[in-house]
């Protein structure tokens, strides 16, 4: 029996609706996904726990300026492609306003802000035995990683610390829809070893390379010292103890989680891994990632030559601002800044837009929210 024959010899009618329920169950998910996020998974075991809410008056802050920057940003005077704007300070939400449509309780893409949250979970499988310390060899964690050596031996150098400071060496880049990046992203298996097959451009260690494959294998190495990949391993470890509640972290149909832009969340539950990381990795009584992980990431293992307010170095998978000010920072503008000296933390989604604009929530940063801190308190 042909099964295309039999079906066109059904009425037109009952043809075109089954193809429109195919074209439903492809597409609405798909759609929910770009314009309101997706629905996501709970996460199991949470420990229950919410942001308290204050005032700007009452922690510090010029509450007239932080109203103006509202009122600009929902007028579409500036920053016009915000969708989420979060501060909190002491601890406590001051600002929470969302604006095109979004809103407390969706899931959105954190694009890159997603490495950040990897490099807390290299942190606690540190802690807890199952990496070695970030002078580990990569190739160590497969039975014959040499192999991937037999081509280009410099691999055989590639360390933990090498995949967190982006100086992997790889050939590897985001540019185009042929890209690496866009291959591997395609790939429904494969992602460790189609990427440790790369070529290299020079010896790990020694040039920095903005390299998402490199964090995309991370998920990899865990899944082979502890059985399970990235997502799961963090929905025990690092999303429960913080009380998130659920999120959504894509995945290959191997179930390689994407690590190094994959994740969705609230805005308030991004905003958490600020403030644990303000908290030195503490979170009520529990350090979740270890304080020394936290001082270490944070520090500028790779020095630019920057003039102004943009990066000056990166750190373990986060930037480092002047000023003193910490960010994980997502394409399209996705934004968690850490600022210690104010005890301080924001948060920015925006719409998935390309454009000069995606680095204004910097600007913003120093010129309405930091300007806005009236005193210490």
């Amino acid at each position: 029996m042909n099964p295309l024959r039999v079906f066109r010899s059904w009425p037109v009618g009952i043809r075109l609706a089954l193809i429109g329920a195919f074209l439903a169950l492809f597409w609405i998910p798909i759609l929910h996904t770009w314009f309101r996020g997706p629905w996501g998974t709970t996460v199991r075991n949470v420990q229950p726990w919410e942001w308290p809410v204050s005032t700007p008056a009452a922690e510090g802050f010029d509450a007239e300026k932080l109203s103006k920057l509202v009122t600009r940003i929902r007028a579409g005077e500036y920053c016009p492609h915000l969708q989420a704007l979060l501060i909190a300070r002491h601890g406590r939400l001051v600002t929470e306003e969302y604006f095109h449509g979004w809103g407390p309780s969706l899931l959105h893409t954190l694009q890159s802000v997603t490495k950040s949250f990897t490099s807390a979970l290299v942190g606690i499988a540190l802690s807890r035995g199952e990496f070695r310390d970030v002078d580990e060899r990569v190739l160590d964690f497969y039975p014959n990683g040499n192999d991937f050596a037999a081509v280009d031996e410099r691999k055989a150098a590639l360390r933990l610390r090498d995949i967190l400071t982006m100086r992997t060496g790889f050939d590897y880049d985001e540019n185009g829809a042929f890209s690496p990046h866009a291959q591997l992203n395609m790939l429904p298996w494969g992602r460790d070893t189609w990427y440790l097959r790369r070529p290299m451009l020079a010896a790990s260690g020694t040039v920095f390379r903005y390299d998402s494959g490199g964090v995309v294998l991370l998920s990899s190495l865990l899944k082979r010292r502890t059985g399970m990949h990235a997502e799961a391993y963090a929905e025990r470890h690092l999303f429960a103890p913080l009380g998130i509640k659920k999120q959504s972290w894509r995945a290959n149909l191997a179930g390689h989680t994407h690590t190094g832009g994959g994740l969705y969340l609230t805005t308030r539950d991004t905003a958490k891994l600020g403030q644990l990381y303000l908290q030195k990795g503490l979170w009520g009584d529990t350090q979740v990632v270890p304080e020394a992980w936290v001082r270490e990431s944070l520090q500028r293992h790779v020095a630019f030559d920057t003039q102004g307010r943009g990066a000056i170095g990166y750190g373990y998978l986060w930037w480092i601002l002047s000023g003193g000010t910490y960010a994980a920072i997502g394409r399209w503008g996705q934004y968690i800044f850490i600022i210690p000296e104010q005890d301080l933390v924001v948060t920015v989604f925006s719409l998935p837009r390309t454009g000069a604009d995606q680095d204004k929530p910097i600007e913003m940063l120093y010129d309405h929210i930091i300007a806005a801190v009236s005193s210490r308190r």
